[in-house]
């Protein structure tokens, strides 16, 4: 199942997220060039398991500018790059910005970052997608933008979206209507799994399914429900482990992203291969309570 596993560069691209268990995995001094190296590290260590996807964006940061230097000093070639436009990184490498990101779905930001991301990664980008994609974005009514993605499309790479929030289902419905995207990357976990019949329907219609979150921002890890805490004990892992396990349980998840921070994160989510999983379908919350929790995690 290594082939399932990817690595997204969320917590690797930028001095602030809102992953719990984030703060002591990466450098004391959150550098540029200290996240530079931070980010090689766990690259390196994921080619040398068998990882050979990476998921990056325009708003993590310098996420792509690290991914496309390690790209080209290792002459890397087997890994399939994805993706996302859409939101802006503002904060000037300031962990304490009042605002990190600022969301656009329009023409002329895709147009900008889609320049952007080709001028550091080229044709590696195999997927690019539009980032945290909702019901209400003005995406689906804006017809030149949704002839640019297509066109996209028709030149080769696969056009997909991100989604968030308590809506993700209707929005994987309402965009696969399009007929533009053949890749889908959703929040999942076991706290938040109300995406899932909508991504099973993605998939049985043949677009890539990407799972993101699965450890749910690190809640799962840093407290764990009971039951979650228990089978890590008798399978001897961690609760990532258990956590990125349900995810890729689910047969119609193509890809599911560890967002580790460091190669011993790496290491203890690869050891979801190592458990066999049972249904935890009971730990579920109701979505807006997830999503209400969410958003008040702190960038750190």
């Amino acid at each position: 199942m290594l082939d399932r596993i990817g690595l997204g560069l969320a917590a690797l691209g930028r001095p602030a997220y809102i992953n719990l268990g984030r703060e002591d995995a990466l450098p004391r001094e959150r550098t540029v060039e200290a996240m530079r190296l931070a980010c090689w590290e766990v690259l390196d260590a994921a080619h040398a398991r068998g990882v050979r996807w990476v998921d990056a964006a325009r708003s993590y940061g310098r996420s792509e500018e690290f991914l496309a230097g390690w790209l080209a000093d290792r002459a890397i070639t087997d890994v399939t790059v994805s993706s996302k436009w859409g939101y802006a990184y503002v904060a000037d490498w300031r962990p304490d910005a009042e605002v990190h990101e600022v969301k656009e779905h329009s023409l002329a930001r895709f147009t900008a970052q889609w320049a952007q991301t080709q001028a550091l990664l080229g044709n590696q980008v195999g997927y690019y997608q539009v980032h945290s994609l909702t019901p209400d974005s003005p995406l689906f009514t804006d017809e030149p933008l949704l002839e640019a993605l297509a066109a996209l499309a028709e030149s080769g790479v696969r056009v997909g979206f991100s989604t968030s929030g308590p809506a993700q289902a209707a929005t994987v419905e309402r965009a696969l209507e399009l007929g533009i995207f053949t890749v889908v990357q959703s929040t999942w976990n076991v706290l938040e799994p109300s995406v899932g019949p909508a991504l099973r329907q993605a998939h049985e219609a043949g677009a890539q399914v990407l799972l993101k979150e699965t450890v749910a921002n690190g809640r799962l890890i840093a407290n764990p429900p009971a039951r979650i805490a228990e089978l890590a004990q008798r399978h001897g892992v961690g609760p990532d482990a258990i956590a990125i396990a349900a995810a890729l349980a689910q047969p119609w998840a193509d890809t599911v992203l560890s967002g580790a921070a460091s190669t011993q994160q790496l290491d203890d989510n690869l050891r979801a291969l190592d458990v066999d999983m049972e249904d935890l379908s009971d730990l579920a919350e109701p979505a807006e309570q997830y999503w209400a929790t969410r958003s008040r995690l702190i960038w750190n």
